[in-house]
């Protein structure tokens, strides 16, 4: 067991940059970023053994686990109607450089899952098999949310060009 532990830290060392950044490119900020991360590893790291040694691959279920449980916190709060909690204008400052950056916006308004597969693909680098198995889907759903995702990205950033146009006038 202590043996795990040791395993666990030096997967969490090596790994938690990388985690971080897959993380914010899901969740839209740094902050849910590393709440993500921190719940899911938390929750791996008390079955470490089990995951080391049955799923092979402890990376990709990690990212899996990471992809799972944001679509799944998505999920729950589009159920919930929040209206008394609409922060005022202007409460909050965003911090990150590409905040406003259009594809940045974009990305954040795809479904959590062609997110992850986009993410994955084109942020981490991973191939369409790759992809598949990190989340648990056949490529053939990875290539169908691709495309999905990209038609969706190209139609948003020509319509925010098209309005740019318009205003320049």
């Amino acid at each position: 067991m202590p043996g795990d532990l040791t395993d666990f830290a030096e997967f969490v060392e090596a790994s938690l940059p990388g985690l971080l950044r897959y993380g914010h490119a899901l969740t839209g900020n740094p902050h849910d970023a590393a709440d993500l991360v921190q719940t899911v590893l938390e929750k791996i790291g008390s079955r470490w053994s089990h995951v080391l040694h049955k799923t092979g691959d402890p990376l990709a279920y990690v990212r899996r686990s990471m992809a799972n449980a944001h679509i799944s916190k998505w999920r729950r709060l589009r159920r919930e109607n929040l209206v008394a909690d609409i922060p005022e204008p202007n409460a909050f400052t965003p911090t990150d450089p590409f905040e406003h950056e259009p594809l940045w916006q974009a990305l954040r308004d795809l479904p959590p899952r062609q997110r992850a597969v986009i993410v994955l693909r084109y942020y981490e680098g991973l191939s369409e098999a790759e992809i598949a198995e990190s989340l648990g889907v056949s490529p053939g759903t990875v290539k169908s949310q691709a495309s999905k995702a990209i038609a969706s990205l190209r139609g948003k950033l020509r319509g925010d060009q098209e309005t740019e146009g318009r205003e320049a006038v």
